[in-house]
């Protein structure tokens, strides 16, 4: 059984600007080391759907998800906060970011991929249940893990959250709820 490898054309068109860290760039890096290791092969290749509205509300409350859709423009690019940007191409780039986690996880629940990596924008890890922050709009993970408690019936869920900053967002959103641990592993004093 292969790694499920879950991305979509939509994510990289998701651009808050050309200075910005979080870019394009980071999902063709990720392609061009699958190539230049070998390991492109050895994957199984998916798109992610869309999420749906319902998959996001078990997470986020649907007056926060309607704000992040109104947010979006229809030209250049808005700021929701000093690091958090929208461009037209967002809101389908984050419906389909948050797809892979529920798809990822329906995957491997139903036996059907051994593992599953998410090459996905915008990320998700910061964004808390009522805010956007930190580049991230929706939490990609929390709502792969919500969708494994409540559609396939998964007792505990542990989250394992590493990057250079602390996830505070995935915290937030499981810092009341006993069936889901997270570990956070970041950068100290950052963030």
């Amino acid at each position: 059984m292969a790694t499920a490898f879950i991305t979509h054309a939509d994510c990289a068109r998701h651009d808050m600007g050309r200075a910005h860290p979080e870019s394009p760039a980071r999902l063709a890096a990720i392609e061009d080391r699958l190539i230049s290791s070998g390991l492109a092969g050895l994957v199984e290749r998916h798109d992610a759907p869309a999420a749906k509205v319902s998959e996001l509300a078990r997470v986020h409350p649907l007056q926060y998800i309607e704000a992040i859709r109104q947010a979006s423009p229809r030209s250049g690019i808005v700021h929701l906060d000093p690091d958090t940007a929208m461009c037209p191409h967002t809101w389908d780039a984050a419906l389909h970011a948050a797809g892979a986690a529920v798809l990822a996880t329906d995957l491997v629940i139903g036996a059907r991929a051994e593992s599953a990596f998410c090459a996905v924008r915008p990320p998700g890890h910061h964004a808390t249940r009522t805010r956007a922050m930190g580049f991230c709009l929706f939490n990609n993970v929390a709502i792969g893990a919500k969708h494994a408690l409540e559609q396939h019936g998964v007792e505990r869920v542990a989250i394992i959250d590493f990057d250079v900053h602390h996830g505070n967002g995935t915290e937030d959103i499981f810092s009341d709820d006993e069936r889901v641990v997270m570990a956070s592993i970041f950068q100290h004093p950052f963030y």
